[in-house]
């Protein structure tokens, strides 16, 4: 991240129920990294959504959707 942003990552299934908030917090600029534990999860398509909005009030917001595939 360019900025200290307020992030979002959300993961929901096919249907568009949410299962899992992986991330709801400011965080600083720079890099980082999530780790997702599906164990309980079944195999199966699900969509995550990251949204990050500068702290700043200046800089743009970033949102993306995107699929991924469990398999176990």
């Amino acid at each position: 991240m360019p900025s200290e942003s307020d992030v979002s990552i959300i993961v929901y299934n096919i249907l568009g129920q949410q299962i899992i908030d992986l991330v709801s917090r400011i965080q600083s600029a720079g890099y980082h990294e999530v780790t997702f534990n599906a164990n309980n999860l079944a195999t199966g398509i699900y969509l995550y959504r990251i949204v990050a909005v500068a702290a700043d009030g200046r800089s743009n917001t970033f949102i993306d959707a995107k699929k991924l595939m469990l398999m176990k």
